[in-house]
C-alpha cells in the first residue's frame, strides 16, 4: 500500500512525539491514555481519494485536506491523541481498515476538506467510498460521525450507513463537543441519543426520519482554529509526487471561509452566504513558517473567494514585505474584486496567477447566474493583472439554461480577444441546496451526481446533449492554445525585429521565427476550422424543449465592510 512516489503510507500517519506537546496536553492524553490503552482517541480522515478520480490523478496535482487538518488540529489542540487517515494518496477505501487495525480509534470523524472544490461536488464514486469508511467503523463498534458537503446535502443515506451523527456546517467547534460527549467516561453513552442539545447536527430519529438539532453559527474569527495539523500527513510525498509530475511542488493554505455572493449555482452547504476572514499577519506568519518548514514552491490558496475587501489585501501584502519572504502564489477570485489597490497587494505579496469566475462571455447567461458582475470588466481587469504580472485565467461554464449558441460565441470571443493564460471549462452542474438546483429539480433523471469530476454530464435537458457539449470543451480549449501559439510567434517577431543585428546567427533566428509563425498560422486555422464545424453543427445539434428558468429578480450584491458578516 504505497503511495505513487514509493515513499511510506500517507495515510496512517500519526500525531508526533509527546515531547512535541504542550504540558497542557500531556496531562490530558495522559489522563484519556490511563482511561482507555487501546489505542489514539480519534482517527480524523477523508474520503477524496486521488486515484478514484481519472481526471485527478491525471493532473497529479493533489493538496492536503485542509479541512480535515484544521479539525485534527483543533482536536490535538483540546489534548486528544489524534491521527489521520489521508485518502487523497490512498488508492481506494479498503485502506482504511488497515487504518482502523493499526489506530485503534475510540472514535473515527471523517471530515470531508471544505476547503476543496472536488469535496464540493459530491461525486457518486466519493460518496461510496465514504459510506464504505463508515460501515467499516461502525461495525467494528467504533462511534462515527461524519461532516462535509455530500453528508450535510444527504445526512440520511450517511446515518444509514452507520454515522452517529452528522455535523452540518463547519466542523471544528462540532467535533469537539461530540468528542467531549462520546469520549468523556466509559460510564457515559455513546449512542445518539445523547447527542441532541448539541447544535449543528442530523441524527436519526427513532422512526427512522432524520432529526436536526438547532443551527450552529460559523465562527466569526477562524484564527482560533489555531493552524491545521499538516504534520498528521506524509508532506514528503506530496512533494515528491509534484515535483516528479511538475517539477516544483504547491501546498495549500486558506485565508477566508465561506463567500457571501449569490451565484445561483454555487453550492454552500458548509458556510451558506457568510463569510470570514482570516488576519492578514496570522496568514502572512503561516507563509512565513511554511517557508521554513516545508519550503514549497507556490501555494495555492484555496479561499472560495480571496481578496473579499481591498483593504486587507493591501496589509496582506504589507505583512509579507515586513517578513521578507516571497512564495509565489495562486487564487480564485472575482471580477469585481480587482481594483487598482487589490492588485497592487497581490503584485506585493507575491500573486502569480489569479483565476477569475467569468463563466460567460454573455451579459445575459452572466445575469441568470445572479453572478453579479459585468462582461465588459473582464477586458481591463485581464490588463490590470498582466501590468502587474500575475497571470490571468478563466473559469468558464457551459448549458446554463436559457444559454443559445449565441451566447456561447461570446465565450469563444472572449477567449479569442483576452487569451487569457489559461481556462477551466465545465458544464452547469445543478447541486443540492442551490436555487440553481431548486429551479430545475423537476428536470433532473435518477442521476443527480457525476461518478467524477471529467464526465461532463449533463444532468437536466440542455439546449444541447452533453456529447455536443464535450466537443464545446475540447474546442474552447483549441481556439485558446491557438491564439497563445499565434501570440507568442508575434511576440518573437517583434523580438528579434528589435534586437541588434549580429553578424552570425540572425539570419537563422528569422528563419526559425518564420517558421514558428507559419505554424501558429496553421495552428489558427485548424483550431477555426473545428469551431465552424460545431456552428454548422450546431442546429442539428438542438434539443427539443430544453431546460428554461423562469425569471428571478437578482438578490442584492452583499457588504463587504468587515472582516466577517
Amino acid at each position: 500500500m504505497s503511495d505513487p512516489t514509493g515513499s511510506p503510507r500517507s495515510g496512517l500517519r500519526s500525531q508526533p512525539s509527546v515531547g512535541a506537546l504542550s504540558s497542557d496536553s500531556l496531562v490530558a492524553n495522559d489522563a484519556r491514555r490511563s482511561a482507555d490503552d487501546r489505542g489514539i482517541d480519534i482517527l480524523v480522515g477523508h474520503a477524496l481519494f486521488m486515484a478514484l478520480d481519472p481526471k485527478q490523478a491525471g493532473k497529479a496535482m493533489p493538496y492536503p485536506p485542509l479541512g480535515t487538518l484544521y479539525a485534527a488540529g483543533h482536536l490535538r489542540t483540546l489534548g486528544y491523541r489524534v491521527a489521520v487517515y489521508d485518502a487523497m494518496l490512498e488508492p481506494d477505501e479498503t485502506t482504511f481498515r488497515e487504518a482502523l487495525r493499526i489506530h485503534r480509534p475510540r472514535m473515527v470523524a471523517l471530515v470531508e476538506d471544505s476547503f476543496n472544490f472536488y469535496s464540493k461536488m459530491c461525486l457518486a464514486r466519493m460518496r461510496e467510498a465514504a459510506l464504505g469508511m463508515v460501515a467499516d467503523a461502525s461495525a467494528q463498534g467504533i462511534p462515527v460521525v461524519v461532516a462535509g458537503s455530500d453528508a450535510t446535502d444527504a445526512p440520511a443515506d450517511f446515518l444509514r450507513a452507520g454515522a452517529g451523527a452528522v455535523m452540518l456546517g463547519e466542523a471544528e467547534h462540532t467535533v469537539a463537543e461530540l468528542a467531549e460527549r462520546l469520549l468523556g467516561d466509559d460510564s457515559g453513552s455513546r449512542s445518539a441519543s445523547s447527542l441532541g442539545d448539541i447544535a449543528g447536527l442530523a441524527l436519526a430519529g427513532a422512526d427512522g426520519t432524520v432529526q436536526r438539532t438547532p443551527q450552529r453559527a460559523p465562527e466569526r474569527r477562524p484564527d482560533v482554529f489555531g493552524l491545521p495539523a499538516r504534520d498528521l500527513v506524509d508532506v514528503d510525498a506530496y512533494r515528491a509526487l509534484w515535483r516528479d509530475a511538475h517539477g516544483e511542488w504547491s501546498l495549500n493554505i486558506v485565508s477566508t471561509r465561506g463567500c457571501p455572493f449569490h451565484c445561483n449555482w454555487c453550492a454552500k452547504p458548509i458556510w451558506g452566504q457568510r463569510y470570514a476572514m482570516r488576519e492578514p499577519e496570522a496568514v502572512a506568519d503561516e507563509i512565513a513558517a511554511l517557508a521554513a518548514s516545508c519550503a514549497p514552491d507556490h501555494l495555492w490558496f484555496a479561499d472560495d473567494i480571496f481578496g473579499l475587501r481591498e483593504q486587507w489585501v493591501a496589509s496582506f501584502g504589507a505583512a509579507m514585505v515586513r517578513h521578507d519572504v516571497r512564495v509565489p502564489f495562486t487564487v480564485q477570485t472575482r471580477v469585481d474584486l480587482m481594483s487598482e489597490s487589490a492588485v497592487a497587494g497581490l503584485a506585493t505579496a507575491g500573486c502569480r496567477q489569479a483565476w477569475l469566475g467569468v463563466e460567460s462571455g454573455s451579459q445575459t447567461v452572466v445575469d441568470r447566474m445572479d453572478k453579479g458582475i459585468q462582461v465588459a470588466d473582464i477586458g481591463p481587469v485581464t490588463q490590470r493583472l498582466r501590468a502587474q504580472g500575475i497571470r490571468v485565467a478563466y473559469f468558464l461554464q457551459l448549458g446554463y439554461p436559457g444559454e443559445t449558441w449565441t451566447d456561447i460565441e461570446a465565450t469563444a470571443d472572449l477567449i479569442r480577444a483576452h487569451v487569457p493564460d489559461e481556462i477551466g471549462v465545465s458544464v452547469s452542474y445543478p447541486l443540492p441546496g442551490t436555487p440553481f438546483y431548486d429551479r430545475v429539480a423537476r428536470e433532473l433523471g435518477p442521476k443527480r451526481h457525476w461518478h467524477d469530476s471529467d464526465e461532463l454530464a449533463m444532468l437536466f435537458r440542455g439546449r444541447y446533449g452533453s456529447p455536443f457539449y464535450r466537443r464545446i470543451h475540447t474546442a474552447l480549449h483549441g481556439l485558446l492554445d491557438a491564439y497563445q501559439a499565434a501570440q507568442s510567434a508575434e511576440s518573437g517577431e517583434s523580438d528579434i525585429g528589435d534586437a541588434p543585428v549580429q553578424p552570425n546567427g540572425s539570419a537563422k533566428r528569422r528563419s526559425s521565427n518564420a517558421q514558428r509563425a507559419g505554424a501558429a498560422h496553421v495552428t489558427l486555422a485548424a483550431a477555426e476550422a473545428v469551431w465552424e464545424s460545431l456552428a454548422a453543427d450546431e442546429r442539428a445539434s438542438r434539443r427539443d424543449a430544453p431546460t428554461l428558468l423562469p425569471t428571478v429578480a437578482s438578490p442584492p450584491a452583499p457588504r463587504l465592510d468587515g472582516r466577517a458578516n
